[in-house]
């Protein structure tokens, strides 16, 4: 089948999914110990009963059509979450609130349909006069750069390296290409280097965003998962500019959030967003015709969930003596550093491919090489930031966890 022309085919520039051409590099090299996964970021911890028990309560439940905007209890719960997590209030319900539970929140069928969707929404047809643009972090989630592409927009990757502390210097873009960009995508924790925005980092990004009319979406999946310190959040940041509560305080910024990390529970396929009213009000309207609906006992499971914190902590704790294990293992070696976020390593193997493959065929361990997470950057001359990388997924359990990293330690 002939390559597909660029000028025909706007997905002709799309990322492989990383994930096969993993597969493809290690194809027919045999594992030289039992296999480890570490290469995909799917949380094999335990998750609450809670769950199952919610589910079976409102099982009959499946026989009706679910709302788009969800129920009042899931709004509620995701509220009351939002207020405690990032300090918005005492009661975010209220006229007088800047988030309206209402108007402002949404259920998701996990967070990868809703980053993947908003850009249809937050896209113009051109803006400025231009084709717009869509900034993304390089490394990057490959949903957004598929987003971009299918909006219509130009994918543009900044890099977020070692230098930059992993947080991509949006500000430092040209003004023509700022005056045509639509959204920024953002995440934080970061993956796959588990950098955290600062409080400074995103006040600024939303300035940046409001000054040249940019949404800010802000994946923060990651957020329950950290080292020491709480990740900041955009909402947080934007009460904060706000200094008081105001119906615009969230203007051009929308948040993503789900269970799958915070909770173990990625088949539970259960997220949220929530953000600028009106662009929630054009989002709602657009996924009550093209997205998918979370069903109703799914929605129960999520509210009590959201609304219980101690299989949170516990959770959390998990992740961190995996890094301890990891600094036990490795200490100053491949530029190895403390996560402050998420559950990845980021190694700087030199060569990231070809350490795949050793580490598949000598220790049985499946990483995945960080050049598949990331493109050529848009601007500049730094090449593929990830190449040198390694980004190994510390979901396992802890005894499984320590075998692959005293075998890594040992082939590396």
């Amino acid at each position: 089948m002939p390559a597909p022309d660029p000028t025909q085919d706007r997905f002709a520039t799309l990322p492989d999914s990383p994930f096969p051409r993993l597969n493809a590099l290690i194809e027919g090299i045999a594992p030289g110990k039992p296999p480890i996964v570490m290469s995909l970021g799917e949380p094999q911890h335990p998750f609450p009963e809670l769950v199952t028990t919610t589910i079976a309560a409102h099982a009959r439940e499946f026989g009706k059509y679910p709302p788009i905007v969800g129920t009042p209890e899931f709004r509620a719960a995701i509220a009351g979450w939002l207020s405690r997590r990032y300090a918005l209030g005492p009661d975010v319900i209220g006229a007088k609130k800047p988030l309206d539970p209402e108007l402002q929140i949404l259920p998701l069928n996990g967070t990868r349909e809703a980053l993947f969707n908003i850009a249809f929404v937050a896209t113009p047809l051109s803006k400025n006069g231009k084709r717009p643009a869509i900034l993304m972090p390089n490394p990057f989630y490959q949903c957004y750069a598929a987003a971009a592409l299918a909006a219509g927009a130009e994918p543009v990757y900044v890099a977020a390296t070692r230098e930059n502390g992993f947080l991509p210097d949006f500000a430092s873009l040209p003004e023509d290409l700022l005056a045509r960009t639509a959204l920024i995508y953002i995440c934080s924790p970061a993956n796959p280097q588990g950098a955290v925005a600062s409080l400074d980092y995103l006040k600024e990004l939303i300035g940046l965003a409001r000054r040249h009319n940019i949404t800010l979406a802000v994946d923060e999946c990651y957020a329950e998962i950290y080292d020491r310190e709480p990740p900041a959040g955009a909402l947080q940041a934007a009460m904060e500019l706000a200094g008081a509560p105001r119906a615009d305080a969230f203007d051009n910024i929308i948040v993503f959030h789900s269970l799958s990390k915070r909770s173990s529970l990625p088949g539970l396929r259960s997220g949220f967003c929530a953000g600028d009213r009106e662009l929630m009000m054009r989002f709602r309207n657009f996924r009550n015709i093209a997205a998918p609906q979370v069903p109703m006992p799914i929605m129960a499971a999520s509210a009590a969930v959201w609304s219980e914190e101690s299989h949170v902590v516990e959770n959390r704790a998990r992740y961190r003596r995996k890094i301890d294990m990891a600094e036990r293992f490795f200490g100053n070696r491949f530029g190895f550093y403390r996560p402050a976020g998420g559950f990845f390593l980021w190694l700087d193997v030199g060569d990231g491919e070809a350490a795949a493959r050793e580490l598949w065929a000598k220790a049985g361990v499946k990483v995945l090489p960080g050049k598949y997470l990331s493109r050529e950057d848009s601007l500049g001359d730094s090449g593929n930031p990830g190449k040198a990388y390694i980004r190994v997924a510390l979901v396992e359990s802890e005894a499984a966890t320590e075998e692959a990293l005293s075998r890594m330690a040992e082939v590396l």
